[in-house]
C-alpha cells in the first residue's frame, strides 16, 4: 500500500477451510488481497477514486467497499481479477463504516455459545458453513452503510443496487453501526450524542437512547443480542437494553475520550480502548 491501511477484513471460514486469506482497505484508494502463509498479494482490487475507508469480506464470497467517493463497491475475486459486480450509490458524504447482517457468525465461524473441541479443521470448517446456513434462514445477507450526510443505507448487495431503506435522523455525521448477532436489530453510533436503534430487516427506526454527553464514536453489541455498549467522547462506556429508556450502567475509568469498544464473543467482558492510552476490561 503507498498510503496507511484503514480496516482489515479475513475470508470467512466456511468459504475456504484454510481461512488464510485476508482483505486490506487503503487510504490509496485500493484493496490487497494477501495470503498470509505465503505472504504474497494474490489480488488488488482499485476503481474508486478516493480513500477506502473499510472494506467487509461477506458470506456470499463477495468483498464490500465503502469509500470517500460516496460509494460502496460490490466485487467477486475471479482467481488474480477482481470484478465489480456493482456500485451502491445515494450517499451524499464519505461514507465511514459497513456492517453486515451475518457479522458475528462470519467473526467466530464454527463456535457458537458452547465450548468445544473440534477434532480436525474439516469439522471445524463444517461446523462454520452450519452455522451460516442457519444463520441465513433470517434472510438473505444484508450490508449497512453509514456517512458523514447523516444517514445509513439498509442494501441486500448480493441481489439488488438499490437500497432497501434510507435510514434517517441523526442530526450529525453517523461513525459506526453495527448489526445484533441475530441480525434483528441495527445499532448506530453518532457525533450527535445519541445511538438510534433499527429494524434490521426493513431499516425502520425503533429507538433513541438519550444519555451520552459528547460524541458517539462506536458500538457493540453482547453475543445475546440482548445489550448495547456504547463508547463516547464523554470518557464514559453506557450499556442498554436495545428497546430500553435509559442506560442500565454508565462505566466510568477512562480519563479521556473513548474510541473504540468490543463485546467478547463469549458475552462475559466488555473491553474499551480511549485516548488516555489504557485499555479496560
Amino acid at each position: 500500500h503507498r498510503q496507511w491501511v484503514t480496516s482489515l477484513s479475513w475470508e470467512p471460514l466456511h468459504l475456504n477451510s484454510k481461512c488464510e486469506r485476508l482483505a486490506s482497505s487503503s487510504r490509496d484508494g485500493t484493496v490487497a488481497v494477501w495470503n498470509v502463509r505465503t505472504r504474497r498479494r494474490e489480488a488488488v482490487i482499485a476503481g474508486h477514486s478516493d480513500s477506502i475507508e473499510c472494506c467487509k469480506w461477506g458470506g456470499e464470497g463477495l468483498i464490500y467497499t465503502a469509500s470517500r467517493d460516496r460509494t460502496v463497491r460490490v466485487w467477486t475475486l475471479e482467481g488474480e481479477a477482481a470484478k465489480l459486480v456493482r456500485t451502491l450509490g445515494g450517499h451524499a458524504h464519505r461514507v465511514n463504516s459497513l456492517a453486515l447482517s451475518t457479522d458475528a457468525v462470519l467473526r467466530s465461524g464454527g463456535f457458537g455459545w458452547e465450548t468445544r473441541a473440534f477434532e480436525s479443521d474439516e469439522a471445524m470448517f463444517q461446523a462454520a458453513k452450519d452455522r451460516y446456513e442457519e444463520a441465513k434462514k433470517n434472510g438473505p445477507e444484508r450490508l449497512c452503510s453509514c456517512s458523514d450526510d447523516f444517514t445509513l443505507f439498509l442494501w441486500e448487495p448480493a441481489s439488488s443496487k438499490q437500497p432497501i431503506a434510507r435510514l434517517t435522523g441523526h442530526q450529525q455525521l453517523v461513525n459506526q453501526m453495527a448489526f445484533s448477532p441475530d441480525g434483528r436489530f441495527i445499532a448506530s453510533a453518532s457525533f450527535d450524542k445519541k445511538v438510534k436503534v433499527w429494524d434490521g430487516a426493513t431499516g425502520k427506526l425503533l429507538n433513541t437512547l438519550h444519555g451520552h454527553v459528547g460524541a458517539v464514536y462506536q458500538i457493540a453489541w453482547s453475543p445475546d443480542s440482548r445489550f448495547i455498549a456504547s463508547a463516547s467522547k464523554d470518557s464514559t462506556v453506557k450499556i442498554w437494553k436495545p428497546l430500553g429508556k435509559k442506560a442500565l450502567y454508565t462505566l466510568s475509568g477512562h480519563l479521556d475520550e473513548v474510541y473504540a469498544i468490543d463485546w467478547s464473543p463469549f458475552g462475559t467482558r466488555v473491553a474499551s480502548g480511549g485516548k488516555d492510552r489504557l485499555v479496560k476490561i
